[in-house]
């Protein structure tokens, strides 16, 4: 039994975005039993559209070991005791292992066990918008805090050397990593285990610098952006994350547009955005000292470091420049 999706970087599906080691669940098997089956339709129905594949597999005694490799990630409809029971012999190596989420038939909760930062955390994510709460484990997500792999897929990068990621998410709960250098190239970089060395995925496009008033809504923010790249050659397609400041980063309305369009949001610190402040004149340096929020983080998130379009100021609300 198997539904198959083919899916882009435009339906709103979390897998176009990659995870931390490159490779996301973009192919989903639900293992369930056969009395849960109905659940499982209802899984298929809900989120399937986010995965290229999403499969509904009936347990037996050796479904994981006869299915390992096939998927990125199982999500088992069970006890979570079966599938750690199951899959404890098989697994080897947390880069290469596919990750396992469980939830229950009520879909009360989601519960990633192991792979949170290959493909677990994401799937849970996504079985909450059915109402199951995602119960996240890993130390950075428990602590709110966004983890070097959180990062990279907010950028559509991936890491290149996992095993760094110990040293560096322990400087993010400790709040000394600070913001993702940039290096361009060509170039040679030597480093040490305990840098994280993050690669981009796709090819050059646009970074959408952002800046609101507070309270803006999700469709001003969607609205301004759409707006700002009709200006440009460019559309919501070859935009590669959007960037703003620190002082925004939890703003509601920002947050849900950058979902609901599957985009990354990355905050700058004041510091980076000052060393990349735009050529606008702006009322947020005079007021509060901080440079103009969207020319400048449009700047330092581009990879060339320069604006495709100045900042336009849309509904009274929504600040928006876009960088290369």
């Amino acid at each position: 039994m198997s539904t198959d999706n083919d899916t882009n970087s435009s339906d709103g599906s979390h897998c176009s975005t990659p995870d931390s080691d490159g490779e996301v669940a973009e192919e989903i098997a639900i293992i369930s039993f056969e009395r849960k089956l109905d659940t499982a339709e209802e899984i298929v129905e809900g989120i399937g559209d986010r995965y290229d594949t999403i499969d509904i597999i009936e347990y037996h005694g050796d479904v994981f070991e006869e299915y390992w490799g096939e998927y990125d990630c199982f999500v088992g409809l069970m006890a979570s005791g079966i599938a750690m029971r199951k899959t404890a012999h098989l697994l080897d190596d947390k880069w290469d292992d596919p990750a396992i989420c469980v939830v229950d038939e009520e879909l009360t909760w989601a519960i990633p066990i192991t792979g949170g930062h290959h493909g677990a955390n994401q799937v849970a994510d996504d079985l909450a918008t059915m109402g199951a709460v995602p119960a996240m484990t890993t130390a950075s997500e428990a602590a709110d805090k966004q983890g070097v792999e959180k990062q990279a897929k907010a950028l559509d990068a991936h890491v290149v050397n996992g095993d760094s990621t110990v040293a560096t998410n322990l400087a993010v709960l400790d709040d000394e990593l600070g913001p993702v250098e940039r290096l361009d190239g060509p170039k040679a970089v030597l480093v040490g285990d305990d840098v994280t060395v993050l690669k981009r995925n796709g090819e050059e496009g646009v970074v959408l610098g952002t800046g609101s008033v507070s309270g803006a809504t999700e469709d001003q923010f969607v609205s301004a952006w759409e707006q700002a790249l009709e200006s440009t050659e460019y559309d919501l397609g070859d935009v590669e994350f959007v960037a703003t400041a620190t002082r925004k980063e939890d703003e509601e309305g920002l947050l849900a547009a950058a979902e609901a369009l599957d985009l990354g949001v990355v905050a700058f610190e004041k510091e980076t955005l000052e060393e990349f402040e735009g050529p606008s004149p702006s009322k947020s340096k005079e007021l509060i000292g901080w440079p103009g929020i969207s020319e400048a983080s449009a700047i330092a998130g581009g990879r060339n470091h320069e604006l495709e379009a100045e900042k336009t100021r849309y509904d009274d609300a929504v600040t928006v420049a876009v960088g290369r």
